[in-house]
């Protein structure tokens, strides 16, 4: 089966698609994604091509096409393991979890991350010791603060915005602009599922030293003299922001 999904996927290549996905997704020297390689095809074609035979394969089977040097057949293997955990039982459900957490280094995009952290992590912490999420924000690897940060979304969809507001501060002083861009983009989340007055509570004690991004994010769905609130606050206190 996973020959088969290979071989659907090659069906769909383009080699143009594939340049413009590479420079899209950060794969030049020195990038976010330095290295990694493209086959041309889209979400929707990977998702048409595992549709019918996800069920079939197993978890240990999707892990081998995860090693795939090429970023869809990444992209496949954790789709089928998001199906797979949303049908299992607890049982599979926590095989896994375990081994999504054991293979983080080839969830090594945000799309990738975006797609599976908050099913997967997120999904399968939810009610449970959520400690591993911090160790995660503190990790060296960009894509596991990510999956840290991105996991919580599960938890704010259901209205529980706690782990979210403190992994958000533990990130705050991150360098990367995705890390950036993730925690802005769930501060925007919990305004909007817990209530503005949580998020605003959390952007008044932190504001001042938010980065720029971070804070553009989360202030996205605010009306224009509130935007201009923070923006005109933050950057009179940090000229350095001011563009």
């Amino acid at each position: 089966m996973i020959k088969k999904i290979q071989k659907e996927l090659r069906a769909e290549a383009s080699k143009e698609k594939a340049r413009e996905l590479q420079r899209f997704f950060k794969t030049g020297p020195g990038e976010y994604a330095a290295g990694d390689k493209f086959l041309g095809a889209m979400v929707p074609q990977i998702r048409a091509a595992i549709k019918k035979c996800w069920e079939e394969i197993t978890p240990d089977e999707a892990r081998k096409l995860l090693e795939s040097e090429f970023h869809e057949e990444r992209m496949a293997a954790l789709l089928i393991l998001v199906k797979k955990f949303q049908k299992g039982d607890d049982k599979t459900k926590r095989k896994i979890f375990d081994l999504y957490l054991k293979n983080t280094k080839y969830v090594n995009n945000w799309d990738l991350v975006d797609l599976t952290a908050p099913q997967i992590v997120g999904g399968y912490l939810e009610g449970k010791d959520k400690s591993i999420l911090f160790k995660l924000a503190r990790s060296k690897s960009l894509w596991e603060r990510r999956i840290a940060m991105l996991a919580t979304f599960f938890f704010i969809k259901n209205g529980d915005c706690r782990a979210a507001l403190e992994i958000a501060e533990l990130l705050l002083g991150d360098k990367e602009d995705l890390i950036h861009k993730a925690v802005g983009w769930a501060l925007r989340e919990i305004g909007k599922r817990c209530g503005r007055e949580i998020e605003e509570d959390f952007l008044n004690k932190h504001y001042k030293t938010m980065p720029r991004m971070m804070l553009r994010y989360a202030i996205e769905k605010f009306s224009g003299e509130r935007r201009e609130h923070y923006m005109k606050r933050a950057s009179l206190k940090h000229p350095s922001m001011v563009k």
